[in-house]
């Protein structure tokens, strides 16, 4: 049975579900089967933080494949929770906010095995 996080009953200011961590990820859109990996920023069990030269509406459902450090990689769904235009200068376009969906008991469970705990 898959599971789905609501954050609508939670306060904008106080989203977080989960405890941020930091993990040796790479994403891309599924779809890009052979486009390039941007590395995850940070992610936590309610999903991950990522560079972008695509913008995206918030709302928008993805398909995302997680690249992790052992070399496999999870297939997860999420929405874009929110998106930030990075300086002319910057490494990429935009920043982006993603929220899984959908997410299985067994694919938390491999993130739980990447993810550590960031450093204060």
């Amino acid at each position: 049975m898959m599971s789905q996080v609501s954050t609508k009953s939670i306060p904008p200011d106080d989203r977080r579900l989960f405890p941020r961590l930091q993990a040796p990820l790479y994403a891309r859109p599924a779809r890009l089967k052979f486009g390039d990996k941007r590395q995850v920023l940070d992610a936590s069990l309610g999903g991950v933080r990522i560079y972008s030269d695509e913008q995206y509406a918030e709302g928008t459902q993805l398909e995302v494949d997680l690249f992790l450090g052992d070399g496999s990689t999870l297939e997860c769904r999420a929405r874009v929770a929110w998106l930030r235009k990075l300086p002319k200068d910057g490494v990429a376009v935009y920043e982006v906010g993603l929220a899984f969906t959908d997410v299985t008991p067994e694919t938390l469970e491999r993130l739980k095995s990447v993810l550590v705990v960031e450093e204060d």
